[in-house]
């Protein structure tokens, strides 16, 4: 029987839209296949009150990729939107990432030598040289009271487990300034689509079939039967039934609050660290676009352990887990008409512009096998 399309696309996220809009350029007829009642997976954004609120938590997107940049500016502009995130600690207010004003703050040092000189002295006081763990990663990073009082309770909540626990790699680096710069990230270009995400997402989806409220899971057959290749962007354990165990993910509670006044916070992010409060951060989502309505939506987000039917978000890449995940890479070898992409099918935490980059990637490399 004549299949219907060439590729049937599992996921409206930005893995499967990029993928798809770039093969639909291409001539190829392509299916995008969504379990949820909206399109754009976590980009999505929902207008209350005017404002784009970002309904599965706050995103930013930034690379030093120039290629990428260019490539999403072909569909939208971008607004100057820096990232500028404060942190809330027993309701003082510090600077993230840590920089020059957080260290005037702490212990009023006011050269980038002072400053350095009271880390290295906490570190230098140290019992362990080596670290096995993310609590003395962090400590040999940036000292005890940096550690203690932005780092610990903050990642507590994040992970649901003490940092003693964690493995050191989750956090490699911490973003240390020393100079007055509050620009969180280092990248080059950065900015929020002007009209929001789904202005950007629907421009990569335009003129492909889309099928809303669908669950590939509820008859794969068929909707594997519609097609020639299927792209999968999901859970790589759930299409193989987790058969070599389940992976770990963290997953995120939000709670939005309209206020009927013009600004809450006087900024996006807030983060939140103290253990005792269980939120970790309040978005306050007009600040994404500079919006100046009458009144304002704010989002705390509160992390939660994952299971099988809540949303997964930030995988948890220690040893156990990704001997579970080697599994699955290699089984999927033994199917060449699927193309695992995206977070969950690659059990990547990504950034915007590399799951773009890896669908870019994965389409080249598709098209290269298609023309052999």
């Amino acid at each position: 029987m004549e299949k219907l399309y060439d590729y049937v696309i599992i996921g409206s996220g930005l893995f499967g839209s990029v993928f798809a809009h770039e093969m639909t350029k291409r001539g190829k007829k392509c299916l995008v296949i969504e379990k949820r009642s909206h399109a754009y997976g976590n980009l999505f954004c929902e207008k209350i009150e005017n404002i784009n609120v970002h309904k599965y938590g706050a995103h930013i997107f930034h690379t030093s990729d120039e290629s990428i940049w260019s490539y999403v500016n072909q569909f939208v502009k971008f607004n100057n939107f820096v990232n500028s995130p404060l942190i809330n600690y027993q309701n003082e207010l510090y600077n993230l990432p840590f920089n020059m004003n957080t260290f005037y703050k702490l212990w009023g040092t006011v050269s980038p030598q002072d400053a350095k000189a009271v880390i290295a002295d906490q570190i230098a006081n140290l019992n362990f040289t080596k670290a096995t763990n993310l609590e003395e990663q962090a400590q040999l990073l940036v000292g005890t009271d940096i550690y203690n009082m932005f780092i610990k309770g903050y990642t507590e909540k994040q992970w649901g487990k003490r940092p003693s626990l964690l493995p050191a790699s989750i956090i490699k680096r911490i973003p240390v300034r020393f100079t007055y710069n509050n620009n969180y990230f280092d990248d080059h270009y950065q900015g929020i689509p002007i009209g929001g995400y789904n202005a950007l997402m629907e421009k990569f989806l335009n003129g492909i079939d889309l099928r809303l409220n669908c669950d590939y899971f509820s008859d794969r057959t068929y909707f594997e039967s519609l097609g020639k290749k299927l792209v999968f962007t999901g859970k790589i354990d759930q299409f193989f039934n987790y058969k070599f165990g389940v992976l770990e993910y963290r997953s995120l509670r939000f709670e939005n609050k309209i206020l009927p006044i013009e600004n809450f916070q006087g900024n996006a992010v807030v983060n939140y660290t103290d253990a005792n409060i269980p939120f970790t951060r309040i978005y306050e989502h007009k600040h994404f676009e500079f919006g100046s309505q009458p009144s304002t939506v704010i989002t705390k987000e509160y992390p939660i352990s994952s299971s099988t039917d809540r949303e997964p978000y930030y995988p948890i890449n220690d040893s156990l887990n990704m001997t579970i995940f080697n599994q699955y890479k290699e089984v999927s070898k033994d199917f060449p008409n699927v193309i695992f992409g995206g977070r969950l099918a690659e059990y990547k935490y990504y950034d915007m512009h590399q799951v773009i980059g890896s669908a870019l990637t994965k389409m080249k490399h598709e098209l290269k096998l298609a023309y052999v």
